[in-house]
């Protein structure tokens, strides 16, 4: 028997496919077309276990859909620009571009030693110039389209990495990456107006039925489309600005005569006009500057206000009078930066008020409360009722109340009904050097002026010192310095450069025709878009995925293409975890550094107690991490794969084990073992037709197995096409030997699992098809058919019941004669019991599913 040796047949079949040219794609229409996709890595340097997982999942989707005779485009490429490549240039004193490349290489050769049936032919790094320039080609696209514009705006600064973040790159008020705190600038900054496409992006949405519900509805959220009305309050006495009145959008129109306070932001004309003869106004708007721009800053932080002295006329009685407060929970980017204040009936106002002294009016009561004793004091009162303490409006449910005053302050000529969205344009301008530059040139007499097409691109300097503080491009002695193409006078380029979502949002359209000299082929994007499956994990839910939504229809707006949705179908994969290890020191270990004795963890360096902690999803900061690289080492890439596939749903978390992995490894060596049975029947010999017994069973196994795990994949179940691979083994290993047809049913069976097999754990697949005796390559042979006659079961389960109650199932031979099942169902001793020597009036019989006896 030949030992199985994971390295060398992993290395064998990896060179074959690779001289085979397997994987590479091209535009076949004699062939359905199949796009999958796992989202490209930002090269790190080394791949980690959560790569290992989506990129499997990928692997698997492409190879089985290869072998069902798709065109099969599955493409790899590098996220390359981004600040932990700059940062690794501060810390260690090496360019950018060079530590990228390096660690690009290092990832390259761990993927490859994965199996993963990429096509290699189509990568590209998004650092490299001949990727970027199509996007600024695409930018100057934008601006002359209207798609982009720039303006002077309050961002989200993150203080040690020295850029603005999106909003959607805050977190609890933190940067993403760096932690930080984020605060408030003014900047004039670059953007995208996603907006525009608002009503689109979110109608859409409905038609993305092969997206994950929670996907959904996280985009939903974020594009937040909000009907209401824009309500004007007048300033009582002289205006400090040009405006005699206060705009507020508002989604509860209803709530107007519990108004008690109106709040603007601190960057709001009124605010600051206020702070330019009010110092303590102008303490405060600094103060509140120190707090981010997200909602989550917002959400989270105490909320604090500061008396303007102002106040401002009720819209729909100038009795009533409303102080104005700048307060720090007011957004001057969502709705007008203005909201009015209805204590009762939300949090946020009631906890204010409550900090400062003003009044509390609840105006919607809730069912069975009464008005005289119905009061809110510390909660909020949310929920549905009935308008009160409103006027003309008393009785009114909400959604009446709403329609009545908008039809008031609309007679009023107060204000009027409209629709606005939480979603805000997307600010793609970014204070760092590792990143595509924005072609832009600054002259001071013709103001912002697009760098012509021909001097495309506009190439990052290599030359540049990372020792000072800020952007190294505005730092650098002659990048910067240019002339302008409008009047040939002095100028200086844009030194702020693109998102890193910017490459993003479009490098899936690039790897239609990667060597495209207009960046994105159209009749290569008709072909290959939108991707068939797209795989990654569920934080790109709003980020990276909106963006890609918004691109693609800003792309074909301009003329690049003609598509709507980028990504047909998407499933986001579950994180990888580990157990957590700590000494006694509180230090976290790696698994590597600890062993169990009994039922206690000990470091295996001295034997000293351990704690084991919750399991967690891997990081480095924990240590609970596993290196994929020394697991295909000892254990060889298909385990890892297999493994990966088996544990749980792919869009769960799954816990990595090491008794998992040993139970993977174990299965692929029976199924080794199995392929060297002697007692095999010879290549090319078909079950026999009269095959006995466990025979029988075993070809009628092998055909269940292919319909079910062929439905399994589809349907994303790896865990239970795995499960089904082990059925199989288990039939196999049931023949016995003396029954007709077990050597023709074992061949076919175990060249059925090996088939089966081989999208999941493909090297030890492919050396078993040839030690078979097989010279065709797996991964250039269809999927095996099933013959669903032999795939269904003979007998099947069918339940009886009594009067409508089920007291029994019996096994019935399919398709049985309803006199037969019925002499069965009335011979079954539970039916005879409950019969108790009485004859039944009738017996139903539906032919293979139930049996109903009425007494």
């Amino acid at each position: 028997m030949n030992h199985y040796d994971a390295a060398a047949i992993e290395q064998k079949w990896q060179d074959k496919w690779e001289q085979a040219d397997c994987f590479t794609a091209s535009m076949d229409h004699t062939k359905p077309k199949y796009y999958v996709l796992e989202m490209f890595p930002y090269p790190s340097g080394r791949i980690h276990m959560g790569h290992v997982r989506n990129y499997t999942l990928g692997d698997v989707v492409a190879r089985y859909r290869r072998a069902k005779g798709f065109n099969v485009l599955h493409p790899m490429g590098w996220d390359a620009f981004g600040l932990p490549a700059e940062n690794a240039a501060m810390e260690r004193g090496v360019h950018p571009g060079k530590w990228t490349i390096e660690n690009i290489a290092a990832m390259r050769t761990q993927l490859k030693s994965m199996g993963l049936s990429y096509d290699w032919s189509r990568e590209f790094a998004t650092c490299s110039p001949d990727y970027y320039q199509h996007e600024q080609k695409m930018f100057l696209k934008f601006l002359e389209a209207g798609l982009a514009y720039r303006k002077e705006s309050w961002v989200n600064w993150d203080p040690v990495e020295n850029t603005v973040l999106a909003n959607e790159q805050v977190v609890d008020g933190c940067g993403w990456r760096s932690g930080a705190p984020v605060e408030r600038r003014l900047l004039s900054q670059w953007f995208l107006k996603i907006t525009n496409f608002a009503e689109e992006l979110l109608a859409a949405i409905g038609d993305l039925d092969r997206w994950p519900d929670r996907v959904r509805l996280m985009q939903q959220n974020w594009i937040g489309k909000s009907e209401g009305a824009r309500v004007r309050f007048s300033i009582d006495g002289e205006s400090p600005i040009d405006a005699d009145h206060i705009e507020v959008f508002t989604t509860r129109p209803d709530t107007l005569f519990g108004a008690s306070f109106l709040a603007i932001a601190a960057n709001h004309p009124l605010a600051l006009a206020i702070g330019e003869n009010m110092p303590a106004a102008a303490d405060f708007i600094t103060e509140c500057a120190k707090l981010g721009t997200s909602e989550a800053a917002v959400e989270t932080a105490e909320k604090k206000g500061f008396d303007t002295g102002l106040q401002v006329s009720h819209p729909l009685d100038p009795a009533i009078k409303l102080p104005v407060h700048i307060a720090n929970f007011v957004l001057m980017d969502y709705g007008t930066g203005a909201i009015f204040g209805c204590p009762a009936h939300d949090q946020r106002d009631l906890d204010f008020a409550n900090a400062y002294g003003l009044q509390i009016l609840p105006v919607v009561l809730p069912d069975g409360e009464d008005t005289a004793n119905f009061t809110v004091t510390d909660t909020a009162y949310t929920g549905p009722g009935k308008l009160f303490n409103s006027r003309a409006w008393d009785g009114l449910d909400i959604e009446a109340g709403k329609a009545a005053a908008i039809a008031a302050i609309t007679a009023a000529e107060a204000g009027t009904d409209e629709t606005t969205y939480r979603l805000r344009d997307w600010g793609v301008s970014r204070q760092r050097y590792w990143g595509c530059p924005i072609p832009v040139i600054h002259c001071d007499d013709c103001g912002a002026i697009p760098v012509p097409e021909k001097d495309l691109p506009v190439i990052l300097p290599d030359d540049v010192d990372f020792g000072g503080s800020g952007n190294p491009l505005s730092h650098h002695p002659s990048w910067k310095h240019t002339s302008c193409p409008k009047c040939g006078k002095d100028a200086e380029r844009e030194q702020d450069t693109f998102d890193t979502f910017f490459e993003s949002s479009w490098y899936f359209l690039r790897y239609a025709d990667p060597t495209s000299n207009d960046g994105v082929n159209g009749e290569a994007a008709a072909y290959w878009l939108p991707v068939d499956q797209y795989i990654g994990g569920v934080e790109h839910a709003v980020l990276h995925l909106l963006y890609s939504r918004f691109f693609t229809r800003a792309l074909s707006q301009v003329g690049y293409l003609d598509l709507g949705e980028p990504f047909a179908g998407l499933m986001t994969q579950g994180m990888v975890c580990h157990q957590t290890f700590q000494d006694e020191a509180g230090k976290w270990l790696f698994p590597t550094d600890v062993v169990k004795q009994g039922d206690a963890w000990v470091q295996t360096s001295d034997g000293t107690k351990v704690t084991a902690g919750r399991i967690e999803k891997m990081s480095k900061s924990k240590r609970n991490v596993v290196d994929p690289e020394l697991i295909i080492q000892h254990y060889g890439a298909d385990t890892a794969r297999l493994f990966m596939l088996s544990d749980s749903p792919p869009e769960r978390d799954m816990e990595w084990t090491e008794s998992g992995v040993e139970g993977a490894s174990r299965f692929l060596k029976r199924v080794w073992r199995m392929s060297q049975d002697p007692d095999l029947a010879p290549l090319g010999t078909a079950p026999l037709a009269d095959s006995e017994a466990s025979a029988l069973a075993l070809t009628r196994m092998a055909h269940k197995s292919i319909i079910g795990l062929s439905a399994d994949i589809e349907n994303f179940r790896f865990n239970r096409a795995v499960a089904q691979l082990h059925m199989l083994a288990n039939a196999i290993a049931d023949v016995k030997a003396n029954d007709k047809g077990a050597a023709e049913a074992k061949r076919f069976g175990i060249e059925t699992l090996t088939q089966l097999l081989a999208p999941l754990s493909p090297h030890v697949a492919e050396e078993i098809w040839q030690n078979l005796g097989h010279s065709t390559l797996l991964a250039q042979s269809d999927w095996p058919q099933a013959d669903a006659s032999l795939a269904a079961d003979n007998e099947i389960e069918i339940g009886i019941q009594v009067n409508g109650k089920l007291r029994d199932t019996i096994m019935l031979p399919r398709d049985c004669e309803a006199d037969d099942a019925e002499a069965r169902a009335l011979a079954s001793p539970a039916i005879i019991r409950y019969l108790d020597g009485k004859a039944p009036r009738k017996v139903i019989v539906v032919k293979n599913r139930i049996i109903n006896v009425v007494i």
